[in-house]
């Protein structure tokens, strides 16, 4: 996991799973905020396990309600093309219309979304 700071804001990349339920996500939050105290982080897609992107799970709603009650601006960067759920779709499209949580394609677009928020 490589950790930099931009603008205040923690961008992460692994190549290894980070996310993998909601423990592990509360670990990161944890972690993050204890090393870089940012309140606004930026993770790559292949960290976050894919069973997170399919909605019927529940397990983004649960992952993602843990970054809002620790006040966490969180956005996920990567390739979203080879999803083909409207339900995903929309989730995303909501979500990168909200203040907290975003859904983008690359570093730059996740760092200039949590600028705004």
């Amino acid at each position: 996991m490589k950790t930099k700071i931009i603008n205040n804001i923690s961008v992460v990349n692994s190549n290894e799973l980070i996310i993998k339920d909601v423990q592990t996500a509360i670990d990161f939050i944890m972690t993050i905020q204890y090393e870089t105290n940012c309140n606004k982080i930026a993770l790559n897609k292949n960290a976050v396990v894919e069973e997170f992107f399919v909605l019927s799970k529940g397990l983004a709603g649960e992952i993602l309600q843990k970054f809002i009650n620790y006040q966490i601006k969180f956005a996920i960067y990567g390739d979203y093309s080879k999803y083909t759920s409207k339900p995903l779709k929309d989730f995303i499209y909501e979500s990168n219309n909200g203040k907290d949580i975003f859904f983008v394609e690359n570093e730059d677009e996740a760092i200039k979304m949590l600028n705004k928020s």
